[in-house]
């Protein structure tokens, strides 16, 4: 929601929601300025991260008005996030690559999936443009090997979505989830524009076409952007319901990145747009608190409202509208072009995950042991006396 924000202001000007949007951002980049908050960090996956990461990105390269100078910059956020990715990577299992989830506990801990590594990949590039650093490119380029390898991104440019990790460890992993959703798609069609300006290499063009062939091959309807999966069904969860909002926002990015594909995505864009303000239209009853005739639904190939209500289809028409506006916008900058967002390469708590999945521990302090007295007296206290009420009962 935030990189959508983000994109708003960065497309229409309009400076609104800027101030919610920047407190919510620093307030979830936590402490450590790694968007890893003590109020999430324990059911936080490796994609949650990646999704703020990739708002702080965009939050760089369009020059979004600056945190406070006591908390880290746009560009030190992200550069923290990716440090966390290296620590993470797991070459253990699968010959690479990262776990779904950070903590073992997690469902999804065994898993390796697209989305995951797709947000590494993606803030890997946009790093490489904007800082010019190898480090990063060579990243990108390693999780690109990866990913072929692995299976998941397959020789005619199909993103699956992961694959389950088997129990021998330096094993290849041949277990893959063959589901594809639009933005597995989306997210590494980005990174490879970025990767392809960065390097003019006939291999990221050949890449980026695959991929943009792939969108229009998968995950277009009548000339309109659809979820091929779970959509003709009706069957597409909260979370899916958001993905035609993010792959809109990838393709309007690629067009900045690699300009020869800019005619042909924004005439998807536009249509989809036109399908997506037509249905855009619903007076639900419940489950909706804004204008009565308002409410957009989720599939935008119906031509009317589908009853659909939450935040991801009235995200996805935000976005699809909004890209429409693209064309007359600033490209992203760079270090050498005009970013000026504040860096830290060797940001990030490293030692959050110690490659078993496990948080390391805090130090105990004073408080910490004051505090622990107390409860363990009140704990005692209160089994003391309810044996002595049993006692005296009987």
């Amino acid at each position: 929601m935030f990189g959508t924000l983000v994109d708003y202001w960065w497309l229409t000007g309009d400076d609104s929601y800027n101030n919610i949007t920047k407190q919510a951002m620093i307030h979830q980049a936590g402490t450590e300025g790694d968007y890893m908050p003590d109020n999430q960090t324990m059911t936080e996956g490796n994609d949650d991260q990646g999704f703020w990461a990739m708002a702080a990105m965009s939050a760089a390269e369009h020059q979004f008005p600056d945190p406070p100078e006591d908390t880290p910059g746009w560009l030190a956020q992200v550069q923290a996030v990716f440090n966390e990715y290296v620590s993470r990577w797991d070459a253990d299992y699968c010959d690479g690559g990262m776990r779904w989830q950070i903590f073992k506990w997690n469902t999804g801990y065994d898993y390796k999936n697209a989305i995951s590594n797709g947000c590494f990949f993606n803030v890997a590039s946009r790093l490489a443009l904007y800082t010019g650093n190898d480090t990063y490119s060579d990243w990108a380029e390693k999780l690109w090997k990866w990913h072929e390898d692995s299976g998941i991104i397959t020789d005619k440019f199909a993103v699956q979505d992961g694959v389950h990790i088997s129990d021998a460890k330096g094993k290849k992993c041949t277990d893959i989830d063959k589901t594809q959703w639009s933005y597995n798609t989306g997210i590494f069609l980005h990174g490879a524009a970025v990767m392809y300006n960065l390097t003019s290499s006939d291999s990221w063009k050949k890449r980026a076409d695959g991929l943009l062939d792939d969108v229009f091959n998968k995950f277009v309807k009548d000339e309109i952007i659809y979820e091929q999966f779970c959509e003709p069904h009706k069957q597409c969860s909260q979370d899916q319901q958001s993905f035609k909002g993010y792959l809109a926002r990838w393709l309007a990015a690629t067009t900045q990145l690699y300009s020869s594909t800019n005619d042909k995505i924004m005439e998807l864009i536009k249509t989809s747009a036109q399908a997506a303000a037509k249905i855009c239209t619903g007076s639900p009853t419940e489950g909706y608190k804004g204008p009565a005739g308002t409410a957009c639904g989720f599939s935008w190939t119906t031509g009317s409202f589908d009853g659909s209500v939450g935040v991801g289809p009235q995200m996805n028409a935000l976005s699809i509208i909004m890209y429409t506006l693209v064309e007359s916008a600033k490209g992203p900058v760079t270090s050498k072009t005009g970013g000026t967002s504040k860096g830290n390469p060797g940001g990030g708590n490293t030692d959050i995950n110690d490659n078993d999945g496990t948080p390391p521990m805090k130090d105990i302090t004073t408080a910490d042991k004051a505090g622990a007295g107390i409860l363990t007296f009140l704990f005692l206290a209160g089994v003391i006396g309810g044996v002595s009420f049993l006692v005296i009962d009987f």
